[in-house]
């Protein structure tokens, strides 16, 4: 079997690429700013304050979920979510290693 094209790459850097791609779409990020601004954990407020469907609301969630960004409780009907500090404290780490990176070029074209 042939290798894949994430392979070829390191760990650090599969990752990194889907906390990019995971963070690639507004609604994402909309939903995530409005948590941390709420400083409080969000139960069904996104669909009045995002003004999109449930269903897109929902999936934008899942996705955040799956990968850790966000973390959920589900009670009844009623589902809890709120920024998972320490998940977000480890990407926060990731992306300010990736862009605190020294780009001083001797030579440009």
């Amino acid at each position: 079997m042939g290798i894949t094209r994430t392979d070829i790459y390191s760990d650090k850097q599969n990752k990194l690429a889907l906390l990019f791609k995971v963070l690639g779409h507004p609604a994402r990020i909309a939903i995530l700013q409005f948590i941390i601004n709420e400083k409080t954990c969000i139960c069904n407020d996104l669909v009045e304050e995002l003004g999109l469907a449930q269903a897109t609301i929902s999936q934008h969630l899942k996705e955040l979920k799956n990968f850790g960004i966000i973390k959920g409780t589900i009670e009844g009907k009623s589902v809890c979510y709120c920024i998972d500090e320490k998940k977000w404290t480890q990407f926060q780490e990731e992306f300010n290693t990736f862009f605190n990176q020294d780009i001083n070029i001797k030579q440009c074209c």
